[in-house]
């Protein structure tokens, strides 16, 4: 069996989130576990710690930041032992408008302490702010001190262009290729920086959830997008996976997915 990705799911907010995690072990899907606020994350840490597919990312969850910017000092205190964050980034949507000033801020902290550490990997919120969320990047992350994954991408196509040259690679659901915009954008990213993800349990089908291992049912929506067999998909999410992974750690406490 070919392994699977699933590069954006918040296995925590599921009932059953202890026993998924051993549900992607049996069925070798690489799970990035993003979570929405630090205090989440020593519980994460601690289940995942001894799977071979799934690890925690320390995350402080934009569309969160309004209520739980406080939480920034403690997010800051559990960097070093963490090589994933998410889910960080900006949202601008009418929901989230008012604590945008707010988000900005918490954002380049984020960035900036990601910076200085050194070889983190980003799984990155941009909703209606790609254009802010690129420019912070651009600014505070220098493509040798971290490597940025754009979750479920909504930007223009001007802006995707612009992730790509920053070296961002995609995650991309399959709520995301139900549109025909998104369908476009993949289709501006090199094959070489696409991954794949559920963002469960946020997107669902039939009303159930997303899990991990359904992350299966985008393979022939996203192989029709790119031009490539189906079955050729999963090989080449995981070399890009691989690739990623590969990209330089030097942090010695900071623990790794073994690539596929």
């Amino acid at each position: 069996m070919k392994p699977l990705v699933d590069a954006h799911c918040h296995l925590d907010l599921y009932p059953d989130w202890e026993s998924l995690a051993e549900e992607c072990e049996a069925n070798g899907v690489y799970t990035l576990a993003v979570t929405t606020t630090p205090r989440a994350w020593p519980k994460n840490n601690e289940v995942f710690a001894s799977k071979k597919y799934v690890r925690a990312a320390l995350g402080l969850h934009p569309q969160l930041v309004g209520e739980h910017w406080r939480e920034l000092d403690l997010w800051e205190r559990y960097l070093s032992d963490s090589r994933y964050v998410g889910e960080v980034g900006v949202d601008a949507g009418p929901r989230f408008y008012k604590s945008l000033e707010r988000q900005k801020d918490v954002f380049k902290r984020i960035l900036q302490a990601c910076a200085q550490a050194g070889g983190k990997i980003l799984s990155v919120h941009s909703v209606r702010s790609a254009s802010i969320v690129l420019d912070m990047i651009e600014e505070h992350l220098p493509k040798d001190r971290g490597a940025v994954i754009m979750h479920w991408f909504t930007g223009t196509q001007s802006e995707a262009r612009r992730a790509v040259e920053l070296g961002c690679y995609f995650s991309v659901n399959e709520q995301m290729l139900r549109s025909a915009n998104g369908a476009k954008l993949v289709r501006l990213v090199p094959i070489d920086r696409l991954l794949t993800e559920t963002d469960g349990p946020f997107v669902q089908a039939n009303g159930t959830p997303l899990r991990p291992i359904d992350v299966r049912r985008l393979h022939p929506a996203l192989a029709g997008a790119i031009a490539v067999k189906a079955d050729e998909l999963p090989e080449m999410i995981s070399k890009n996976l691989k690739a990623l992974l590969a990209w330089p750690a030097p942090m010695a406490d900071c623990r790794r997915l073994q690539g596929p």
